[in-house]
């Protein structure tokens, strides 16, 4: 039976996504999971997956294409299918960009056109690297770009700063977030000893059960996510409607990638154990670090956490991820003077900075949920 690969939903309020490429030609077997197809949101570049096994034909968008969600562009059929005789015509892109290099796919259409053939992943490399394959011979069978090509050509590109998919996707939404969203600033500074405390205890009994080391953001996503659950204007969006909330708290995690930062959820994450939420959290940044995220580990985000906690930082302000209302940016734990019990003493502190769009929470809302944070971060009660 046939079966429509069409352009996938990736993210809340997302209409359209872009073709990046396609990683198998026109008339190639596919198998359930591999790797069918790249598609760039405003979030990231995301690798989709076969849905079942098949033949790949009728392909009707092509790289740099913007095709509305659920619009057919390809079929997977068997052995003697042809496509449905109602499939939908091509689709026509709500915009064109400037299309990446050719696929693999259209070899021939390639060469016949003076165009270097180039692998995907050699392809992903000049994006990352800056690389321009319009300058390159490749050393491949047929003159093929390979990625040993990209990185030689990035080692002689000189000194300059190549700014990745990814990187320009950041750069725009991060852009369009702070010019057209009203920020505001939360800042507490809380005793980060309990934190502590329980990590050291909570560690040995998870790296045994889960194979997993446990980190201070493990712990922070679980409170958090719990806090939120009382606090249910932080975890809203902002829309044409007017503010809506949600029902479920997924906790978006920043992640440092090449030249890049990335987010990746948490589902479910008031309802998560301390030890699921580390095994994931694991998983998503091995794949935000390899560019092999999928759909669902970038999709339907609440709140996010951005920890820079282990580069040594002290304090800083987070630019909010639209459609979310808030995101909190936490520091470094430091050994600082402060009063205990009327006198001086040395208590491990750690800084947090609420960053708030004004349209959907105030003031006071910001300071209860810091200071329900506050207080949960100082007793927590995570089994």
């Amino acid at each position: 039976m046939a079966v429509s690969v069409v352009m996938p939903a990736l993210e809340m309020a997302q209409d359209s996504g872009k073709l990046v490429s396609w990683f198998k030609q026109e008339g190639e077997a596919v198998r359930k999971g591999e790797m069918l197809l790249e598609v760039e949101t405003d979030k990231a570049v995301v690798e989709v997956e076969a849905a079942v096994d098949g033949i790949l034909t009728g392909v009707t968008a092509k790289p740099g294409d913007v095709v509305q969600v659920g619009r057919t562009i390809a079929w997977l059929v068997q052995p003697g299918e042809s496509v449905p005789a109602a499939a939908s015509p091509s689709p026509v892109p709500s915009q064109q960009a400037v299309a990446p290099p050719a696929p693999v796919a259209a070899a021939a259409g390639a060469r016949a056109r003076g165009t270097a053939r180039i692998s995907p992943k050699a392809r992903r490399l000049a994006e990352e690297k800056g690389v321009d394959i319009g300058r390159l011979t490749g050393s491949g069978p047929d003159g093929e770009i390979l990625a040993a090509d990209i990185l030689s050509a990035a080692q002689t590109a000189g000194s300059a700063f190549p700014v990745s998919t990814i990187g320009r996707l950041m750069a725009e939404r991060t852009t369009q977030s702070w010019t057209t969203v009203p920020h505001f600033f939360v800042t507490r500074i809380i005793d980060a000893g309990a934190l502590s405390a329980a990590r050291e205890q909570m560690l040995p009994e998870v790296e045994r059960s889960h194979q997993v080391k446990l980190t201070h953001t493990d712990l922070l996503a679980a409170i958090v996510a719990r806090t939120l659950g009382k606090h249910p204007r932080l975890n809203a969006s902002w829309t044409a409607g007017g503010i809506v909330g949600h029902a479920e708290v997924n906790i978006a995690l920043a992640i440092a990638v090449d030249n890049a930062v990335v987010t990746a959820v948490i589902p479910r994450a008031d309802r998560s154990t301390v030890a699921d939420i580390a095994v994931l959290r694991r998983d998503l940044t091995e794949r935000a670090r390899q560019g092999r995220l999928q759909p669902a580990d970038i999709a339907g985000a609440t709140f996010t956490i951005s920890n820079l906690g282990m580069f040594d930082v002290d304090a800083f302000t987070a630019i909010i991820v639209p459609p979310q209302a808030a995101i909190l940016a936490v520091g470094a734990i430091r050994d600082r003077v402060v009063p205990v019990d009327g006198q001086p003493g040395i208590r491990p502190m750690i800084s947090m900075t609420l960053s708030c769009d004004h349209r959907v929470v105030d003031g006071a809302h910001a300071a209860e949920f810091m200071r329900d944070l506050a207080n949960a971060i100082g007793y927590p009660q995570l089994r």
